[in-house]
């Protein structure tokens, strides 16, 4: 973060200052009180378990500057507003508009949203200092929080943009104007908010409304609903993907025996081999995504084929591929689950288990609303159809995919539904035989990170999980 005089976060929130206006901010900008370090400024949130005003104390105590809350503190400077978020927001976008240098490129999407964004950030660091968020801090408190970290060096400003409902991008993109709008997909993910794909698609395009006509939008020509964002902007238009009329597209596609996607990628500009070292078809499709923002933002050819070949998955439980030393395969995919990554995820275990037996420990694919049932007996019945040998499916919500691949009666593997993550740790662990393959996704939710965990640990669930 820049250095900032207390007088101007006050004048640029907003807020009314108590305490010395000559006081600095020199960041971190913090939410979490443990993580204050001298000069931070911490931001009192009210959430529904704490609420940050109770550690400002704490906070100035440890070396914060100032307070941004919404009533007054004791013990150190403090800048008051009447919306602490809204005012974290406010300072970002203020902050963004003193670095006349950083270029934003914004990703939004149903689904592989944090992996483009990683890739994208791992390109664009070819090319000068860039600031991306860890995991998915994609929310009206993250992107702010990520914003805030960018200074006078930033030459790249790589963040992703969630929706829970329509106008959320809209207000991303208004605390940080993109140059550069990537929109992956428009999925069957939070279904239950939007209502219907077209629903989403509304919500997804505001991501190419808010990029000036001086940028360029990112679309997925293979996406029809995606594709037709076009009409929503005045900024350039770039499509990627398979077909012929992509300007950034991957022929020649193929996954290796490890299920990672080896293709040459081609542009305007020329054609590159690609040899990724990230799992399943769908990161084919990220690639292309990262490749066309990457080149939007001025990096040539050579450099963006280069980077996508050596990039590593960067955010945790995202078909993080481990083998065991008595050669089981475990494919921890836990961080989330949509119909649409579930059948991805489902794919590309199936491909690299030819000749091996391949297990699924599947849990609930939250916020899908009323097709909740259909979606799930969906991917159980696509798990058996790729004749997996067993399915475990975790909690009541998933059992609806024990149903499913029920209903397939060519099917010869086991499904097992129970309860919890530990059942299923000790259900897997009596069936599992070396160089067997397992795939582990669900939603937050189901905290099946733990299964995957347990599996490469000593065969017990690690503590906790859930909702975090």
């Amino acid at each position: 973060m820049i250095p900032l005089p207390l007088a101007t976060v006050a004048e640029t929130t907003g807020g009314a200052l108590h305490g010395d206006p000559a006081t600095v901010v020199t960041g971190p900008v913090v939410i979490d009180s443990r993580a204050v370090e001298p000069g931070a400024l911490f931001v009192a949130l009210r959430g529904e378990r704490a609420d940050g005003h109770d550690f400002a104390a704490g906070a100035l105590g440890a070396g914060a500057a100032a307070v941004l809350a919404e009533r007054p503190v004791e013990g150190g400077p403090s800048v008051v507003v009447p919306d602490a978020q809204e005012a974290l927001g406010r300072l970002a976008r203020g902050v963004l508009a003193r670095l006349p240098d950083a270029r934003v490129v914004a990703v939004t999407g149903s689904a592989g949203k944090t992996s483009t964004k990683d890739l994208i950030a791992h390109l664009l660091e070819r090319s000068g200092p860039t600031v991306w968020p860890p995991g998915s801090f994609n929310n009206e408190i993250g992107l702010p929080l990520t914003v805030l970290r960018a200074d006078a060096a930033t030459r790249h400003l790589v963040l992703e943009m969630g929706a829970r409902g329509v106008g959320h991008i809209a207000y991303l993109a208004g605390i940080a104007p993109p140059h550069v709008g990537a929109v992956l997909n428009v999925g069957t993910a939070h279904l239950g908010e939007f209502g219907s794909p077209e629903g989403i698609a509304r919500a997804k395009g505001e991501l190419a409304e808010a990029v000036g006509p001086d940028g360029t939008v990112v679309l997925n020509a293979d996406d029809p609903l995606v594709r037709g964002m076009a009409a929503r902007t005045k900024a350039r238009i770039v499509l990627f993907g398979r077909g012929p009329d992509a300007e950034v597209r991957a022929v020649d596609e193929r996954l290796d025996d490890a299920g990672r996607p080896v293709f040459t990628l081609v542009t305007p500009e020329g054609s590159a081999p690609v040899a990724l070292r990230l799992h399943g078809a769908h990161a084919a499709l990220n690639a292309l995504a990262a490749a066309a923002a990457a080149r939007a933002s001025g990096l040539p050819l050579a450099d963006i084929a280069a980077g996508l070949s050596d990039a590593v998955p960067a955010s945790r439980w995202r078909m993080e591929v481990t083998e065991r030393a008595d050669g089981v395969t475990v494919v921890n995919d836990a961080y989330n689950a949509n119909p649409d990554s579930t059948r991805s995820a489902v794919d590309v275990v199936r491909h690299m288990a030819r000749g091996r037996r391949a297990f699924a420990v599947l849990g609930e694919m939250a916020e899908l609303g009323d097709s909740s049932v259909a979606e799930h007996a969906k991917i159980g019945q696509h798990v058996a159809r790729s004749g997996f040998d067993g399915l475990i499916t975790v909690g009541g919500a998933a059992a609806a995919m024990a149903e499913g691949a029920g209903r397939v009666a060519s099917w010869t593997g086991e499904c097992v539904q129970v309860d919890d993550v530990g059942t299923a740790v000790t259900v897997l662990s009596e069936r599992l035989r070396p160089r067997d393959v397992v795939l582990v996704k669900g939603s937050r939710v189901a905290g099946l990170e733990r299964v995957a965990q347990a599996l490469l640990a000593d065969g017990r669930p690690a503590a906790g999980g859930g909702r975090r």
